[in-house]
């Protein structure tokens, strides 16, 4: 028996497979990553570099949800944006029907959950997609959470999806502080995006969300100024390593 014809049928080793051919699309798709700092969030992504006759603002890989919630993606642009569209009307209607901004981890499980039903019943499939969602609450807490295809939900400090996600995470495990500041945390998801991205600024997309502050994308001119911070440090620490002759 074939195992990868229906969506609802286990295999014998308990796995469903078009779940996992999801998570491989995922694993293919361009790396995103996001780093909670002391006072600030970021989320920064490897962005595919348009064609000559492309309008480069269509093309996103960081999706605006509310005003204080952002999302960055690996995996299928079309499936991430359907379910971004039906984040924000969650968010929308949240906020029409409690008048109150809605709460980041609410959104999350929202996201989550309606990932997870898609893994239930037949004649659709899973969302090719992992998201890395960021925001701000009122009260100040900020949070980080990443979804899979499966449904599954988990809450970060410091995260990477998508290709090379394993390099990516290794350097933050390594160099993460929960108390960076702005700087630093912006710093921190560039360098680390930076171990699996060769064309440096050109290629990177990056928002900022910080406390008592509206968020804001950072501008390429900006990204240029970390990205030479960066691999300024990298040689200094290159240089320090050398073996003496």
């Amino acid at each position: 028996m074939s195992y990868d014809r229906a969506l609802t049928v286990f295999s014998p080793d308990g796995h469903l497979m078009q779940i996992k051919y999801a998570m491989e699309a995922v694993q293919r798709g361009a790396c995103s990553v996001g780093v909670k700092g002391k006072d600030s969030l970021v989320l920064c992504v490897e962005r595919k570099t348009a064609t000559q006759l492309q309008d480069s603002r269509t093309v996103k890989k960081i999706l605006k949800i509310d005003d204080h919630i952002y999302l960055a993606f690996a995996g299928l642009t079309a499936d991430a944006r359907v379910l971004a569209a039906r984040a924000r009307n969650e968010s929308q209607s949240f906020t029409l029907n409690y008048e109150d901004q809605v709460d980041v981890d609410y959104l999350a499980r929202f996201i989550a959950h309606t990932q997870q039903r898609y893994t239930q019943s037949g004649g659709r499939r899973p969302f090719g997609v992992s998201t890395i969602i960021a925001g701000m609450d009122a009260d100040g807490k900020h949070s980080i959470y990443m979804t899979e295809p499966s449904g599954n939900l988990a809450r970060w400090s410091a995260v990477a999806c998508g290709r090379n996600q394993k390099t990516v995470r290794e350097y933050l495990e390594n160099n993460y502080s929960p108390d960076a500041n702005e700087e630093d945390t912006l710093k921190m998801a560039v360098r680390s995006l930076l171990e699996v991205v060769d064309q440096g600024a050109r290629n990177i997309e990056v928002v900022q969300l910080r406390t008592g502050k509206p968020a804001r994308f950072v501008t390429e001119e900006e990204l240029e100024k970390v990205v030479k911070e960066v691999e300024d440090e990298r040689e200094r620490e290159e240089s320090k390593n050398k073996p003496k002759p």
